[in-house]
């Protein structure tokens, strides 16, 4: 007997098996339901964020967006996804803010030109302070991406619990959008020697606020 023989034959006696026994079939997945408060996800989600670098804001209602953003767009140049709820919150009508993009070359040079880039957020979990992103025709990933700060407003209807609740609300994401992106706060890297680096592969800062009504 081979020393990999001997090897396998001390595991399959410590699971219990013979030779050329198959294993059992394995039990169907279980997704974990939420495992807390549905009245802490918006508290929980600020701290989860907020861990990660991220900064977050909790305004009352939609009327309280721009008052709450004013100082950080003072002077910025301002690209925003074509998401409804933006308009809902006056973000489009803002004169340093373009939107409304249908072309993609000139989506992609907006984004490389703005400071910062605004867009809702389909969904956010609170668990792990992530910011769950479909792509599509509203939400051009490349607004989330590309210039060096990201602004998400994110309805309070629209933050579950963790990942498991995301993938039971939305089983199979694929059939919905080409690329589904969760941003767990900012982007960051590191090299061989662990020096954190933000800003590499994405925004480098981000801010997130959740409207409550």
């Amino acid at each position: 007997m081979t020393s990999r023989d001997q090897i396998l034959a001390d595991i399959r006696t410590a699971l219990g098996r013979s030779t050329g026994q198959k294993p059992a079939p394995l039990s169907a997945p279980l997704l974990r339901g939420p495992r807390f408060n549905r009245d802490l996800y918006v508290q929980t989600f600020v701290q989860r964020f907020e861990k990660l670098g991220g900064k977050a804001f909790v305004v009352p209602d939609a009327a309280a967006v721009i008052p709450q953003l004013a100082s950080l767009l003072d002077g910025k140049r301002v690209v925003a996804s074509n998401a409804p709820f933006l308009k809902t919150c006056g973000i489009t009508g803002l004169t340093q803010v373009e939107s409304g993009f249908t072309d993609r070359d000139a989506l992609r040079d907006a984004c490389a030109a703005a400071d910062i880039g605004i867009t809702s957020a389909d969904y956010a979990l609170a668990e792990t302070g992530t910011l769950v992103m479909l792509s599509s025709r509203q939400e051009a990933r490349l607004i989330s991406l590309l210039p060096p700060v990201h602004v998400a407003i994110v309805p309070r209807s629209r933050i579950l619990a963790n990942l498991d609740e995301l993938l039971s609300v939305l089983p199979k994401p694929a059939e919905q959008s080409s690329s589904m992106v969760l941003i767990t706060g900012p982007s960051r890297t590191a090299d061989i020697e662990q020096i954190l680096v933000r800003g590499v592969h994405g925004p480098g800062e981000i801010y997130a606020v959740i409207v409550e009504n």
